[in-house]
């Protein structure tokens, strides 16, 4: 099987912390299987956040790793992310319907819109 081209490239920061979230909030809900899938390639793939020694030498990390060294970090947190996003914006580029937000908005109530209406 091909290996897949994320596992080539350098993964940035935002990123690896992203596939660690999801792996964190799957792992607490009813789709733990797929979470323990999900682990298992990040770490094949290196795709976890790296640990910066006193050096500055980047080190892996496992998904326990991270885990423990993160205790911060609840389950849920990429959801409490979620939730936090929309009535920022909102507060900022108001949306063409009050009260209605969704992460799959689209135009004028897309996440991703900006102060001129256009979508990044």
């Amino acid at each position: 099987m091909a290996e897949p081209s994320s596992a080539r490239r350098p993964v940035p920061l935002i990123e690896s912390e992203l596939y660690f979230l999801i792996a964190r909030y799957l792992s607490a809900g009813p789709c733990r299987r797929a979470a323990q899938v999900l682990v298992q390639e990040l770490e094949q793939y290196q795709l976890l956040p790296k640990r910066l020694d006193w050096e500055g030498n980047e080190h892996n990390r496992s998904y326990e790793e991270l885990v423990l060294s993160n205790k911060h970090v609840a389950p849920d947190h990429l959801l409490q992310i979620c939730e936090r996003i929309g009535p920022m914006l909102d507060k900022e580029i108001p949306p063409s319907i009050s009260r209605v937000t969704s992460l799959l908005g689209a135009g004028r109530q897309s996440l991703l819109r900006t102060a001129k209406g256009t979508l990044i």
